[in-house]
């Protein structure tokens, strides 16, 4: 891996492959995600807790199986919305000092050693006078929502947790009358608990945001049964 700071001059010329694939890191059976991305999360995807050495991290369902994506196919993403984590592509953050001051700042990088970096076919990053393509101007964004998600995310997920909105279960999906899955260790938002909120608890998380962030991920759970649907329509699998 080779990180490369991007500038509109060495780079004028530099195109860049949106597509996905094994190959990219994207067959993985779940994807780390963060609070900005929820409302379109749960669109498509089962949105889950862990518990991890660095705290509580928030992660979408992607398939059942180990290194399994139930939303890939090729080199493409077929749901309508494809988490932040792995819209990035090669691109990455890195932290630059200035040399007015010695405050570093956050700036966009690009990973040469990666075979969709300099694709002929690619997207370009620089219009032709040196502005940004649509293209960067959108992983601009995602890098973004990544650099102050890792900021946010864990406020936002202990907030849940000490208002003991987080349930530690097992979950349990049935693909066929012969194949069923478990995922253990895993946290989700408990409905009950959530309906009884009143009074001060309510309106506190209702004024900080968290209150939605909990309805969504709640509601996100239904999204189980289109990951039992999509693992269905695999060859080989009876229902």
């Amino acid at each position: 891996m080779t990180p490369v700071q991007i500038n509109n001059i060495d780079h004028a010329d530099l195109r860049v492959s949106p597509r996905a694939g094994p190959a990219f890191g994207d067959a993985a059976n779940q994807a780390l995600v963060f609070p900005a991305e929820f409302e379109e999360l749960q669109r498509e995807f089962a949105i889950i807790f862990r518990r991890r050495d660095e705290g509580l991290q928030a992660y979408a369902l992607l398939g059942l199986d180990r290194d399994e994506n139930l939303f890939l196919s090729g080199d493409f993403w077929t749901s309508r919305y494809v988490p932040a984590s792995h819209q990035r592509g090669p691109f990455s953050i890195g932290m630059v000092r200035c040399t007015s001051d010695a405050v570093s700042q956050p700036m966009l990088h690009v990973d040469r050693d990666d075979p969709r970096v300099g694709d002929d076919d690619g997207l370009p990053l620089f219009l032709e006078h040196g502005g940004n393509t649509p293209y960067l101007e959108h992983v601009t964004g995602v890098l973004r929502l990544l650099y102050e998600g890792m900021e946010s995310a864990p406020a936002a997920y202990a907030a849940l947790d000490d208002a003991g909105l987080l349930a530690p279960v097992t979950l349990t999906i049935d693909v066929s009358e012969e194949r069923r899955y478990t995922v253990p260790d895993v946290l989700v938002v408990d409905v009950e608990r959530l309906a009884a909120l009143t009074g001060e608890p309510l309106e506190r998380l209702h004024r900080s945001g968290i209150l939605r962030l909990a309805i969504l991920a709640a509601a996100s759970l239904a999204n189980v049964q289109q990951l039992i649907a999509r693992k269905q329509r695999l060859p080989g699998t009876t229902t």
